[in-house]
């Protein structure tokens, strides 16, 4: 059963996909890092069904403590630590040091960057550590750390490979019984704390009339035996781009369709990368895309939200903005 907490490069964009209509094939695996094959022909494959397969759940109430959210890694540990001791949940030396802070990382901890390794096992760490303190870290699949479960590493950097000491030894650790692979595995694709969905891309209303824990099921499914499944394609969770590329006449609509069936009042998103280095808020905080590019290779623009009881606040090292959280919160 996916967990309920405590109580998927792309070139699509929003006018080619109105939300969820239909999803095109997963991109051609690499043999070796940094080299793509070339890519599979897109073929159409289904999308979810219509009717949802569980009872529209009653709206949520915010999660009662803190929550701290932290977007896109990309392979950058000093980026990682940076923003993690920024947002309180973690120390100088990088211990846990949030006591009961729910910390939600929405994936991407790989490629771009030399230290993917070195980042989720920061996160592995992290979550005993966190659990021992009466805190939790929910860490989430992220359309590349899929990427590289399925053998595609167009986006691996050469020090990466380095790192793992050959690109044998890298597949190694990311095969399902791997070090690092064991545990990807185990990950979740949608998380919701409280009032609030946690996910990489984006819940589509017809992914979010499926149900949390059916998108997990069917993610954890596909990994190794499909990629090409919907779960995984351009219009799942994991790769999602509408509600911050669509206008939002277009997207807030949607968003709350599928914040309504998954009886949640905020969505949190990573992915699409805010180029400001801020963190974006749509539909009158409804909607916060994290992806503020933490990595170096994205500038280094450190930033992570915290919210309190409902209440959302970016922080950055400049210090905390606040931030428009949904109507009633």
């Amino acid at each position: 059963m996916g967990r309920v907490i405590v109580s998927s490069h792309d070139p699509t964009r929003w006018s080619r996909s109105p939300l969820a209509v239909s999803v095109v094939g997963w991109i051609g695996l690499a043999a070796c890092a940094g080299v793509a094959t070339e890519p599979v022909a897109e073929q159409p494959v289904a999308v979810p069904a219509e009717a949802p397969s569980e009872a529209v759940p009653s709206p949520a109430p915010p999660h009662p403590g803190r929550i701290v959210a932290v977007g896109d890694l990309h392979g950058d540990l000093a980026a990682a630590l940076e923003v993690l001791q920024l947002a309180g949940v973690i120390d100088g030396e990088g211990h846990w040091a949030g006591g009961s802070t729910v910390l939600v990382q929405t994936g991407d901890t790989t490629d771009r960057g030399p230290d993917s390794k070195a980042v989720i096992e920061l996160l592995v760490r992290l979550e005993p550590e966190a659990q021992a303190a009466g805190g939790q870290v929910v860490a989430l699949l992220g359309n590349h750390e899929a990427m590289n479960i399925v053998g595609d590493w167009r986006y691996v950097h050469p020090d990466d490979v380095a790192d793992f000491g050959s690109p044998e030894a890298r597949r190694a650790a990311f095969a399902a019984n791997g070090s690092l692979g064991t545990w990807l595995r185990a990950r979740d694709v949608v998380a919701k704390v409280g009032d609030t969905v946690f996910v990489h891309g984006g819940v589509s209303a017809r992914w979010a009339a499926v149900g949390i824990d059916s998108i997990n099921k069917q993610a954890r499914a596909a990994l190794d035996v499909n990629p090409r499944a919907p779960v995984l394609g351009s219009e799942g969770p994991l790769w999602l781009r509408d509600y911050l590329q669509a206008p939002e006449s277009v997207a807030c609509p949607a968003l709350h369709d599928a914040l309504r069936a998954l009886g949640a009042s905020r969505m949190v998103v990573g992915h699409t990368t805010q180029r400001a280095g801020t963190v974006a808020h749509r539909c009158g905080g409804a909607l916060l895309g994290i992806d503020t590019g933490i990595s170096a290779h994205y500038g280094g623009h450190i930033a992570a939200v915290r919210i309190d009881a409902g209440d959302a606040v970016a922080v950055y090292p400049v210090g905390p903005v606040d931030l428009p959280d949904p109507p009633g919160r």
